[in-house]
């Protein structure tokens, strides 16, 4: 006798659900979605490498300089 499986929300699963082994289409689907995924990391890491700007911290240093000086001119 097999042991009653539940679904997340407590409920019992029926037995006749056997879903077998993932079908072709699937796991073709499965792999281009995640070659797809990881030559987008790829992309992304290299156009940012390609792209770096050391500069690009001090934009926001000024920035919250600006609004420190905004906030004591109105008085907050």
């Amino acid at each position: 006798m097999r042991p009653i499986q539940f679904d997340p929300f407590g409920e019992p699963v029926a037995h006749g659900t056997d879903h077998g082994a993932p079908s072709s289409v699937s796991r073709i689907a499965l792999r281009t979605g995640v070659g797809l995924f990881w030559a987008m990391v790829v992309v992304i890491v290299a156009a940012r490498a390609a792209y770096f700007n050391p500069n690009f911290a001090e934009k926001f240093g000024s920035v919250a300089s600006l609004i420190g000086h905004l906030k004591t001119i109105v008085g907050a």
